[in-house]
């Protein structure tokens, strides 16, 4: 397991995460709420080794951007940390709505899952960037922009609904012997301020997979 994957598993497993959207106002106790998912691993994933066939990892180098053709996504990237409560910061709620890149892990490209967080709405502001996000299917590409100057090319791998309190951390943040990517955001029957459900996507580095 890489530095960075090492660090995202243990902060995905130690703490209460962001479950990757809001859609209110960020002082309203409800759209707090809606921010925290937590599970706990009963043991770390074990070292893996990495498929036949797989894409080679590309090297370190942020994400400035994301596109999803398939559901019109083109935005900027932001990066995000943890907040003091050890929760996972969220793009802050403004009109002009973008993703943001969870800094502790890899970057988009390297070997283990590159987490990208998104909302759904944004309040007052209408849809969030990842509004869409829940239409996506197995096959769909996925391009991340890096500050190095090349792309990341992926191909969606699968798309999965799951409440809150089933967040799959292990899935979501644990070791992987491929450059993978996950996007996240809120999902299903919203009450109040508070979405029940995290859409989650799973995609994968594609052979050819650097430009």
């Amino acid at each position: 397991m890489s530095p960075y994957s090492r660090r995202a598993f243990l902060a995905a497993a130690g703490v209460g995460l962001l479950a990757g959207c809001a859609g209110g106002d960020p002082a309203d106790p409800a759209d707090r709420a809606d921010r925290a998912a937590s599970t706990t691993p009963s043991a770390p994933l074990p070292s893996v080794t990495p498929p036949a066939g797989a894409a080679r990892p590309l090297e370190r180098s942020a994400p400035v951007a994301l596109r999803i053709p398939a559901i019109g996504v083109d935005t900027p990237v932001v990066r995000l940390g943890l907040q003091a409560d050890g929760s996972v910061e969220v793009p802050a709620i403004i009109a002009d709505d973008r993703a943001g890149w969870y800094r502790y892990s890899p970057t988009p490209g390297q070997t283990g899952p590159s987490v990208l967080l998104g909302h759904v709405t944004v309040g007052k502001y209408g849809d969030g960037v990842f509004r869409r996000l829940d239409r996506l299917r197995p096959g769909d590409g996925i391009t991340a922009r890096l500050e190095n100057g090349t792309t990341a090319e992926f191909a969606v791998t699968a798309v999965r609904t799951v409440g809150k309190k089933e967040f799959p951390t292990t899935d979501v943040y644990g070791n992987v012997a491929r450059p993978e990517l996950r996007l996240i955001t809120c999902g299903g029957p919203l009450t109040g301020d508070e979405y029940r459900d995290n859409v989650i996507v799973f995609a994968v580095l594609t052979p050819a997979g650097e430009r």
